[in-house]
């Protein structure tokens, strides 16, 4: 009896009260799955890295979709549905205090067609703006269609013309980018670039300061923009930076005469080293006023404004 008591109380051995345990752990656990469907694999972390690759290159060649929007408050909404930003859906708060702004922005909805008119209580408007002082209007703008660089390339081909392309290096102003898609319609430009990264995008903003004209001038993005202006040289193009030390002014640039890629960085920093280095020539706009710098959208315009005299 003692020799019993000692097998069930040591360390080894069955255990009193195990409940099955030991049977249960015994038993198969089904078929090992593949290396690729395990946690924390190597396999699986190189296989999730070629699909994140895959998804990258897909949407690099396609262009890519830019996140959708919400323009708030019963100013913005007007002055977006007034100068034609696309949208999908206009949010009015239910048993709203309508004055003239809210009339004047349900009837430019109604006017245009294709906008989806949602009532919605207060709470809910609340939740979609994050607390912000919507004011009873929130106003959705789709996701904004990427160009991919190489289409505009094959716009001037179509066209049968010599490629005139902006490309923008750290502008980060949305209302610049907007400026610098009017001065490219206006002046017979084939589209805009801009890097994918720490770059302005195509938000109500930069359609509003467009004027309309982003509805046919394309904008490109680009996953790497020194790449990118590379393939453009490659091309046939001459890439243009603009630069305040720039060894040739605008008005003497023959380049202007063919097919031409325009580098313009951002105010205060200009082009960066990697885009600066890639460029084939640097150009400067004479500012005999004194004035040490233009922004994006003044410097993209005077460049534009040369290159189509010069062609005409």
């Amino acid at each position: 009896m003692a020799a019993n008591n000692r097998r069930m109380s040591g360390k080894k051995g069955a255990q009193v009260g195990s409940g099955g345990k030991r049977r249960r752990g015994l038993e198969g656990k089904g078929p090992t799955p593949p290396a690729e469907m395990r946690k924390g694999h190597a396999k699986q972390r190189a296989a999730q890295a070629k699909t994140r690759r895959t998804q990258t290159r897909t949407q690099g060649r396609r262009g890519g979709k830019s996140a959708s929007e919400l323009v708030v408050g019963r100013n913005p909404v007007y002055e977006a549905l007034r100068e034609g930003v696309p949208a999908s859906t206009l949010y009015v708060q239910q048993f709203i205090d309508s004055d003239e702004r809210v009339r004047e922005a349900l009837q430019l909805a109604a006017d245009r067609g294709g906008i989806n008119l949602m009532e919605a209580p207060r709470p809910e408007l609340d939740r979609m703006t994050n607390g912000l002082n919507h004011q009873g209007l929130v106003l959705q703008v789709p996701p904004y269609e990427y160009a991919h660089p190489e289409d505009l390339l094959d716009a001037a081909a179509d066209a049968g013309e010599d490629a005139l392309i902006v490309a923008l290096d750290g502008v980060t102003d949305p209302r610049n980018l907007g400026a610098v898609v009017r001065s490219v319609a206006a002046f017979g430009g084939h589209g805009v670039v801009v890097p994918e990264r720490r770059a302005a995008g195509m938000t109500a903003g930069a359609w509003k300061t467009s004027a309309g004209t982003a509805a046919r001038t394309p904008v490109a993005r680009a996953t790497n923009l020194t790449r990118t202006l590379e393939q453009y040289q490659k091309a046939g193009a001459v890439v243009v930076g603009l630069a305040a030390d720039g060894e040739v002014e605008i008005g003497e640039l023959e380049a202007l005469d063919g097919p031409v890629v325009i580098v313009v960085g951002s105010e205060g920093k200009g082009l960066s080293r990697l885009v600066g280095e890639t460029c084939d020539v640097r150009a400067r706009i004479p500012m005999p006023g004194g004035a040490e710098s233009l922004n994006a959208g003044v410097a993209a315009g005077v460049v534009l404004y040369e290159a189509a005299r010069r062609r005409s």
